[in-house]
């Protein structure tokens, strides 16, 4: 019951698989590979022993409330709690999608904001003293990047970066650009063009919430949350462009997840792949993207 515990989300290939394969190599605890697909996910097991590496494998649907359940349930009874939580589970449609774009906009925040979000409602209880929480973002996921019209747009940063903004008014916030795209209004009422901008700057936004209710409620926990951008990573995700491999783009994702005890900051904080904390209101983004 007393081993430390990583958990990664949708961690069968790609960034979350090196995530993994480091946290394995670097971190004193059980590392749990967890995928949506279990042969996929036992396959990625394998592959990772060839290494002589030997991370856990757990079936974690994020869409899935009975699915969380079960791996909640598993890890409480197994080693009663969790000490890193990798949200790394996400989609993204390609730019040439025809999918209309209400449905884009609807199964991206389900998978990526809203299973980010239930993942945490289940697991945040089983977090120890001293957890460590990473939510992987993106460049994307800057406030900024909220640019549909003015000044409606100003008012959704507004709203977004609000030291008072709770969980249930982000959801609700989520759910109301959904319910635009429906119309076609999403634009007009300040929101991208773009469900993975909208996905990624929400997670960020949720993180900001987290941190300050662990701060006011728990503050001798020391429990930590940031999101963090990977980078420009070659992932099937990103059609294989960008200028990082997969175990570069690991990097930030695992410095976030080993801070140290009683670290000031980040804190909540908008990181960037080279480990620099970037203004996640006013900015301005780095040049390297």
């Amino acid at each position: 019951m007393s081993s430390k515990v990583a958990v990664v989300t949708g961690s069968n290939k790609g960034i979350g698989l090196s995530i993994v394969k480091i946290l394995c190599q670097k971190y004193d605890g059980v590392v749990y590979l967890t995928s949506r697909d279990e042969t996929r996910g036992m396959e990625a097991v394998a592959e990772l022993e060839k290494l002589d590496l030997h991370p856990k494998f757990h079936q974690l649907d994020t869409e899935s409330r009975e699915s969380i359940e079960a791996f909640r349930d598993h890890i409480k009874e197994t080693y009663g709690g969790i000490d890193i939580l990798i949200n790394n589970a996400a989609i993204a449609y390609k730019g040439a999608s025809t999918a209309p774009f209400h449905e884009q906009a609807e199964n991206t925040l389900r998978v990526n904001f809203f299973g980010t979000y239930n993942v945490c409602q289940e697991l945040f209880p089983l977090l120890r003293k001293h957890a460590r929480v990473v939510h992987i973002s993106s460049y994307a996921g800057h406030l900024s990047r909220i640019n549909g019209q003015e000044p409606e747009a100003s008012n959704l940063r507004k709203k977004l970066s609000s030291p008072n903004l709770t969980e249930k008014e982000l959801s609700n916030l989520v759910n109301t650009f959904v319910d635009l795209t429906a119309a076609d209004k999403h634009a007009e009422s300040g929101w991208p063009n773009s469900a993975y901008v909208v996905s990624k700057v929400t997670v960020t936004a949720l993180a900001r919430i987290q941190q300050r209710h662990f701060d006011d409620k728990h503050p001798e926990e020391d429990i930590v949350v940031n999101a963090v951008h990977p980078g420009s990573v070659k992932t099937e995700m990103s059609s294989q462009s960008g200028d990082k491999n997969v175990d570069e783009g690991a990097q930030a994702p695992v410095w976030a997840a080993l801070l140290p005890p009683n670290i000031e900051e980040p804190r909540g904080g908008y990181v960037w792949h080279d480990n620099s904390i970037v203004d996640w209101v006013n900015g301005p983004l780095p040049s390297n993207l």
